[in-house]
Order: structure tokens, then C-alpha cells, then sequence
């Protein structure tokens, strides 16, 4: 068993590591950004969407990373691992003084972690979950909207408003009362016109990798898409309404607050496109 605090199965760098170092800016300010990669058959999935996430979060940040040695490293690594399971990819500025001021930092972090794939139970996929009414609200910051940076205290705080098993996944609003994103997901709905409508993330948000391709398949199936401000108002009035990210996939939503939606065909229809890309039932515990 790992010693507590020491990483498991880690490279930094490129190279087989224990620990992080405790001057890395990563660790005291959250300077960084991360992608959560799935593994099937040892092929890295929507890598290349994944990267480009990634490299528009390191410009916006000002850290400056070689693509191809992030490629390499991480191609790298999941050979050494077993076929299916989870990379998550960590770049942060690297070491530096006490301090905000990044100056003195000059050599980006490259963190490569590997995680057995998650258990969930069938009815997730097959059936649909139910949302928590989650109070926790995400504040506006347009620079960092769209990223995956290394803070996501608004979610942690969301996630731990619930231990009940009957929640998989929580809804999370902005300041403004608007629709966002779950704590872990981005979400969708089908509105009684049939057009699939998706909050836009101006101000906050992550810009999630599932979300860009569900975005892609609907506008080849010729579904209008619209990315807009959003309130639970808008919600309810929906025919259908999912959840996605590059992990699971896509779960329905069947119930959130006093509102219930059956299993909808768009739903189902991108199911299928999706477990042709990543199987599904890989995550299935025998819940």
C-alpha cells in the first residue's frame, strides 16, 4: 500500500516518482491546469480534444509546455499501465518562492497519474439519476472560464452537501441564480421545440471534453444547439435532459427537485455514439 501523501503510480517529469515537491505552485495556489483522460485499450480517448483544452488553458495561464513531450510522456506511461483505467494529466508552472508573483518559475510541472476506471451502478446509464439541489454557487471569473484549473473548490464544497446514495451527480448554479454545470458534468436538455440547449460558460464553468463532442454529433444530426443564460425555469419546461463528461459519458436525468423526465431519444441516440468511442459498461458495478 502507498504511504499516505506519497503517489502511487506517478511520473513527473517524465520519470517514475514518489513525491511532488513541496515548493511546487501547483500545491500552494492551485497554478495549474489538469485533464482527466479515459483509457480503453490503452488508447488515451478525445486525446487530441483533451490537448487542445489543455494548451488554450496554458496560454491563458502564461505557462509555456512542449505538446509533443506531453504526448510522449503520457503515451509513455499508459503503455506501462494495465488496458483500461484513468490518466490524469497535471501541468502546473512548477517550483517557486513565496508568493503570487510567478516570476522565478521557469519550469512547468508535467504530473502523469494513473486511476483504476470507477463503479457505477447500470441504472446510471440505463435507467438516469437524480440531481441534488446544490447550494454551493459559482462565482464569475471570465479569465479562467472554460479551464480546468487546479482549483475546484466551488465543487468540492457542492459535492460534500450530500451523502445519499440517491444523488449521483448535483447541479450547480452561478451568482446569478443560472444554470452552469454539475459538480463533475456538463448538462443538457432537450427543449419542447427539439432543439438541445447548453448554458454557455462566459463567466464560469468548465468547457468540458464530452460536451464538445455531444455539441458536434448534434449539429451532424442536424439539431439545432443553442448556449445561452439558463434558469431551472428553463429546466423545467425540457422533453428530456442529460448529463456528460469524458469519463462516463452520457447519464439521463430523471428527476431533479419536483421535476421528472422520461428516457429520451437524443439521450439514447448520443449513448450509442459514445459507447461506440468508450464502452459504458466497463463502469458498471454490480449495484
Amino acid at each position: 500500500m502507498a504511504e499516505q501523501g506519497r503517489l502511487n503510480n506517478g511520473w513527473l517529469n517524465g520519470e517514475a516518482v514518489a513525491d511532488l515537491p513541496a515548493t511546487d505552485r501547483g500545491l500552494h495556489y492551485g497554478d495549474g491546469l489538469f485533464e482527466t483522460i479515459r483509457v480503453d485499450n490503452k488508447q488515451p480517448i478525445w486525446w487530441q480534444q483533451h490537448l487542445e483544452r489543455l494548451l488554450l488553458g496554458c496560454e491563458r495561464l502564461g505557462i509555456t509546455i512542449e505538446p509533443g513531450i506531453v504526448e510522449q510522456e503520457l503515451q509513455g506511461f499508459i503503455v506501462k499501465q494495465k488496458d483500461h483505467g484513468i490518466v490524469k494529466l497535471m501541468i502546473t508552472r512548477g517550483s517557486g518562492g513565496r508568493g503570487y508573483s510567478p516570476s522565478g518559475a521557469n519550469q512547468p510541472t508535467r504530473l502523469l497519474l494513473w486511476y483504476p476506471l470507477p463503479n457505477y451502478p447500470a441504472k446510471n446509464f440505463q435507467q438516469g439519476i437524480q440531481l441534488f439541489d446544490c447550494q454551493s454557487l459559482l462565482g464569475h471569473q471570465p479569465l479562467l472560464a472554460g479551464l480546468k484549473h487546479l482549483n475546484r473548490l466551488e465543487q468540492v464544497l457542492a459535492r460534500q452537501e450530500w451523502n445519499d446514495n440517491q444523488f449521483a451527480e448535483g447541479l450547480m448554479l452561478d451568482l446569478n441564480q443560472h444554470i452552469v454545470e454539475g459538480t463533475m458534468t456538463n448538462v443538457f436538455w432537450v427543449a419542447d421545440n427539439g432543439e438541445l440547449h447548453t448554458p454557455n460558460l462566459n463567466d464560469c464553468g468548465v468547457a468540458g471534453v464530452c460536451r464538445q463532442f455531444v455539441l458536434q454529433q448534434a449539429q451532424q444530426l442536424g439539431i439545432t444547439t443553442k448556449q445561452e443564460c439558463y434558469t431551472v425555469a428553463d429546466l423545467a419546461k425540457a422533453k428530456e435532459v442529460f448529463v456528460c463528461n469524458s469519463v462516463i459519458g452520457v447519464w439521463p436525468v430523471r428527476a431533479y427537485r419536483q421535476w421528472s423526465w422520461p428516457l429520451g431519444s437524443l439521450t439514447q441516440q448520443l449513448q450509442a455514439l459514445i459507447n461506440a468511442v468508450m464502452p459504458c459498461e466497463r463502469l458498471f458495478s454490480k449495484q
